[in-house]
């Protein structure tokens, strides 16, 4: 009865901890999977004589350097596009009222609809003024952001610095059996989670340098913006990253004409087939390629139990799982059937690779006791 009762206790105040620690363990595991994707770039930089804090310094420097670049042209661009929408505003009227006057037979005046789109203005110049006296929330709301902000750099930047004394201290509350295994997994996630993103990293430099070679050509402006914003949301947005990236490209383009729009749609679609059976395929042999329709629903479940920070996290946590499965989880070789595609492999007990098949004494799955066997006279 005590025995229950302890564990009762215990368990609730491990809850109360969990939800009064929630954002702290949230800014935590963001730091963790930054550490395991910065990791690998900071191992080469210290196998070139850089100490492990200036190289994980420099990483990160790089990487802020490449976030501000991105959302100042995406700010830019999108400033730039309100202004320009704007302007058009007055012309668009009137040829609308033009049309709508020859086709129905009314006689709207642009003056009438000038005067209630300044009564909508009006509206919105209060609700404008209404949201510039709550600047005090909004500073605190930024203030908040940046805290958490430098929370996150300072345990990426320790946990990535301190990596190998970090994981000895853990090994060192293991014993040896349990150490190998611990040292195994974190590998596994330091490498396909690394390789993930630095695979979908490359992609998106091929997909962004494309794109803007062919905005350029077809004189759309904010080029290097449109492009910028099409190879990345491309690449880290899974399945739906393509049509969101692509439709903002068309969109201004069709400001130009119906044909530098066309000109463009056409384009996303040839990439897109290029870059899923010729492009990927390459950049991803060595590292880990998750199914487009298990990221998609790894990120549907990151957003659902974390929220916002579980969108981020999803890719990375995925991938690692996947690798983990792949590499303690036995195939097998299927049974054919009419309802499953013919392969060419040999039918034996266990999926071999071909280095197994050429060395049976590696093959997985071998028995070892019929090596004994073999080897006796």
């Amino acid at each position: 009865m005590m025995l229950a009762l302890w564990l009762v206790t215990a368990f609730g105040v491990a809850l109360w901890l969990i939800l009064k620690l929630q954002n702290l363990i949230m800014l935590l595991l963001i730091s963790l999977f930054l550490a395991l994707a910065l990791e690998p770039a900071v191992n080469w930089l210290h196998r070139h004589r850089w100490p492990r804090g200036p190289a994980t310094g420099a990483v990160m420097l790089v990487v802020l350097a490449l976030s501000v670049l991105f959302l100042s042209m995406l700010g830019s661009m999108l400033i730039g596009q309100i202004l320009a929408f704007v302007s058009e505003i007055p012309a668009m009227v009137r040829a609308l009222l033009n049309w709508v006057n020859t086709t129905f037979g009314t006689s709207y005046s642009p003056t009438t609809l000038l005067n209630e789109i300044s009564s909508a203005s009006g509206l919105v110049e209060q609700y404008a003024s209404g949201i510039a006296n709550n600047l005090l929330g909004a500073g605190t709301t930024f203030l908040a952001l940046l805290f958490n902000g430098l929370t996150i750099a300072l345990f990426t930047f320790y946990l990535c610095a301190d990596g190998p004394r970090f994981r000895r201290v853990i090994c060192s509350l293991l014993p040896p059996r349990t150490q190998r295994e611990v040292l195994r997994a974190w590998e596994i996630a330091i490498s396909k989670t690394g390789g993930y993103l630095y695979s979908r990293a490359l992609l998106a430099l091929f997909s962004g340098v494309a794109h803007y070679l062919v905005l350029v050509v077809l004189d759309i402006p904010f080029a290097f913006a449109l492009a910028l914003w099409m190879g990345v949301l491309s690449q880290f947005i899974p399945t739906v990253g393509t049509y969101i990236g692509g439709a903002v490209p068309i969109l201004v383009a069709l400001m130009e004409g119906v044909w530098p729009a066309v000109w463009v749609l056409m384009f996303v679609i040839v990439y897109q087939q290029f870059e899923n059976y010729l492009l990927q395929p390459r950049i991803t042999a060595k590292t880990l390629d998750m199914h487009p329709a298990v990221a998609f629903g790894s990120v549907l479940a990151g957003v659902a139990v974390l929220g916002g920070p579980g969108a981020l996290l999803a890719l990375p946590m995925g991938a690692s799982m996947q690798a983990f499965l792949s590499t303690y989880i036995r195939y097998y070789e299927v049974e054919e059937h009419p309802l499953l595609p013919a392969t060419k492999t040999k039918r034996t007990s266990v999926v071999t690779s071909k280095k197994d098949r050429d060395d049976p004494e590696s093959a997985v799955g071998s028995d070892p006791q019929e090596e004994d066997d073999r080897e006796e006279p």
